[in-house]
């Protein structure tokens, strides 16, 4: 069974040739959840061969541009293809405010059902509830509100030879031990790590995270694997930034456009 992520954006604000900003696409036992929908993201899923129409449930985390600035043309792309099956946002109250302008300016009715759910509680909140899977919501430490996303895999009858898997997304954050308990024990930890720790001032300053910071967190909250990402765009060459998580916690790798990642392997 399915339960894999692929990473479509792993660049900040600012993208490069080699790297788009955020976004996430899980695939939970052929369940597809996108997961932050940065500039260029439908162009990336079509570049890596996903099926678009296949996205049922997407995410965002907050309300910077480099991780919803695309989602306005995926909404679109999808309308103009004929989409009529729902469509479940998970997002800031503000987004929807914001989806509605866009389209009125457009003058654009979309033909699918589009089911806006806000995002609000201040702790750990269930979002999404099936026989296989649930999906919490959880605050993270940044400059404006901002949720992370747990993925936890529900047992049924064919796990009697493994154990459920799981997956936390923790994009723009500064350091904080507060989300130990929401990610305690995941098979797979995404934490931003947009500085090297050199520049850890500028990290508190900007509220974002240093690769060792991030793998300080991945230690603590006993996580079997951490992937970093939410590069800066001032690295061209990102394994100071892998070889700094590693002298903390060695189970790092870094988020690559394109890359699949079989959680829980």
């Amino acid at each position: 069974m399915t339960f894999s992520v692929t990473i479509l954006g792993s660049n900040s604000a600012i993208p490069t040739l080699q790297r788009n900003p955020s976004a996430h696409l899980l695939n939970a036992n052929e369940r597809l959840f996108l997961i932050d929908c940065a500039e260029g993201t439908q162009l990336q899923l079509r570049r890596f061969k996903i099926h678009f129409q296949r996205i049922r449930h997407v995410m965002i985390s907050h309300l910077h541009g480099d991780h919803f600035f695309g989602l306005i043309g995926f909404l679109n792309s999808l309308h103009l293809l004929g989409r009529k099956d729902e469509l479940h946002l998970y997002a800031n109250p503000d987004l929807q405010q914001i989806l509605e302008l866009q389209m009125a300016a457009s003058r654009t009715t979309l033909i699918y059902p589009l089911i806006f759910h806000p995002l609000v509680s201040d702790n750990k909140e269930l979002i999404y509830d099936s026989e296989r899977l649930k999906v919490y919501a959880f605050p993270l430490l940044h400059s404006i509100p901002t949720h992370g996303f747990l993925f936890l895999e529900q047992h049924h009858s064919t796990m009697r030879v493994r154990q459920p898997r799981s997956y936390a997304y923790c994009s723009d954050t500064a350091c904080s031990e507060d989300i130990i308990p929401f990610i305690h024990g995941v098979d797979l930890l995404y934490h931003e790590a947009t500085f090297l720790n050199d520049m850890a001032a500028v990290a508190r300053e900007k509220m974002h995270s240093t690769a060792l910071e991030a793998a300080g967190i991945a230690a603590k909250a006993e996580v079997k694997k951490l992937m970093i990402g939410h590069f800066s765009a001032r690295y061209d060459d990102l394994q100071p930034l892998l070889d700094e998580a590693r002298s903390v916690f060695p189970e790092t790798i870094l988020a690559t456009d394109g890359d699949r990642i079989d959680i829980g392997k």
